[in-house]
Order: structure tokens, then sequence, then C-alpha cells
């Protein structure tokens, strides 16, 4: 758990983030005009920066898709793993050394199809990782598939005729399987979205922060959002905080996206810790 009696949170130059905390060896980057991965990684950035973490104690796993060239892109301990299997590294490298900072970066599609398995099991142990789901509502990388939180009947590559599956609500996944902080940002509310970031990463447990980003190229294309402006100004006029929704009825709330912080709870023991305490145990009765 990070002490947050230190935070700042002013803001400094993109320019000067980037600088010190990007690979300028790397850039430019290779995501889509548009796409706002961009714009959620200076939250990240901005959120570590106001955190003061030591660079050397912040470890950055991605897996498969757009979203993972950002362990490329950032400038700590990263690590590209295979597809769906990012918690499943992390989870090993929080155990390993529990003083380490480890930030997950997945996509909707690597975090709730082929890595639904790991959301949910490291949501119920609680483990102090902290998951960042830029989720898009489409498999871009490999080809504009459906994903499970493209909206029903929305369109896609395997989905010409409409989507039939209903969408998962990844904050509302992973605080149903058990995670003690759940919460939801998006790419155009950039001050909420790194406030609910530092706070995740600041909080002792697993933390999920499903944050909802544009991609102009598959989804916005295939469903006639229209371009990433437009996208954009959709999120700008369509969102509503937490608190406000609490007050409005359902049909209010019929194409809205709620953001802000969903849930947030001490109650259940961080996994590393519980787990370092039962070696010790051990060891005493063992020497006892």
């Amino acid at each position: 758990m990070v002490d947050m009696s230190h935070v700042s949170e002013k803001k400094i130059n993109t320019s000067d983030l980037i600088y010190k905390y990007i690979r300028p060896e790397h850039l430019p980057h290779i995501w889509c005009p548009g796409c706002s991965n961009g714009i959620i990684l200076r939250d990240l950035a901005q959120a570590i920066e106001n955190l003061h973490l030591e660079r050397d104690k912040v470890v950055i796993v991605s897996g498969i898709g757009c979203t993972s060239r950002a362990a490329g892109y950032l400038d700590f301990n990263t690590i590209h793993t295979t597809h769906g299997r990012a918690l499943a590294f992390a989870t090993g490298i929080k155990l390993a050394n529990p003083e380490l900072e480890v930030i997950v970066i997945s996509g909707d599609g690597d975090a709730s199809a082929i890595g639904g398995n790991h959301l949910i099991h490291a949501a119920r142990r609680n483990i102090g990782l902290t998951l960042l789901v830029l989720n898009n509502s489409i498999y871009a990388m490999t080809g504009g598939q459906f994903s499970p939180t493209t909206p029903s009947h929305d369109y896609a590559t395997t989905s010409p005729f409409g989507n039939l599956d209903r969408d998962f609500d990844i904050a509302q996944l992973a605080l149903a399987a058990g995670a003690s902080y759940a919460a939801r940002g998006n790419a155009f509310h950039t001050n909420v979205t790194t406030k609910l970031i530092q706070d995740g990463i600041a909080h002792k447990g697993f933390s999920v922060i499903d944050i909802m980003s544009i991609c102009p190229t598959y989804y916005g294309r295939k469903n006639k959002k229209g371009d990433a402006v437009e996208m954009m100004m959709y999120q700008k006029e369509n969102t509503v905080t937490v608190a406000k929704a609490n007050n409005m009825s359902k049909e209010e709330l019929e194409g809205k996206l709620v953001i802000g912080l969903l849930n947030q709870s001490n109650d259940y023991p961080e996994y590393t810790e519980a787990y370092l305490k039962m070696i010790n145990d051990l060891k005493e009765k063992e020497n006892g």
C-alpha cells in the first residue's frame, strides 16, 4: 500500500511526463490516429508522478492486444506476456517481491475473455495488484472481432448482423468477484481517470479501473460512431458520475456512461501479506 500523505496532484507538462516515464526511442507509437490509448497512458504516468513512486519499484505487465504496447513504451520494469495471462504473471511477480507496485495494463478482450478466469480469481484473492482495463469494446489489433464488452446488437467483423451476446460490465464483474477497489473512468475525463488510477495504486488489495477507451478505426467505423472527435464528444456529453447516477431512474440512465468509484473496502486481507504471515508463522512453529 502506498503512503498517500505526501501525494501531490499538481499536473506537470505532458512533454515532461513523456521524457520522464516513456522510452523515447520507441516513439512514435503505433496506435491508430484517434486511439485514446495514449491519453490513458498519460493518465497513468501522471498518477505515478503524483504518488512519487520509485521507478525501480514499479512493474508494468501487459498481455496481448493494442494496449499491450504500453509495456514497451513505459520506462519502468516491464514485461510483455501472453494473451490473457498478464494477471498470472503479475501475481507471480507480486508474490516474489511484495514491495513492488505491480500495474497490469490490459484490453477488454485480454482481461475478460481469455483472461477472465485470472480476473475473477485475482479479485477473489484480493492480491495487491492494480489492473487497468483499456476498454474499447472490440478486439482491435486482431481484426475487429466482437469482445465480451461489445454492446448487444453492435457490429464487428465476427458479428456482421449484430452481436447477440450481452456485454460484460467489467467493473461490476470484478466487484462481484471480490475486488476491494472497483472503479470506472473514461478517456475524456482525464482528471477523474487519473485520480481513480492513483487511488487504485494506493489501495491495499486488488484494484480494477475499467477505463472506457475509444477505437475509431474498428469499433467506431463498424458502428457508425463517427471519427475520434465525435466519439470523444459522445463521452463528454453522455457521462454521469456515480453520485449523480444514484439519483437517476433506469430510463434516465439509458445510454449513459457512469464513471467514478464503485466500491472501496479494507475488509479483506491482502493476499501477499497473508501469505508471508503464514510462512513466518510456520517458521516460528518449526523453530519453537
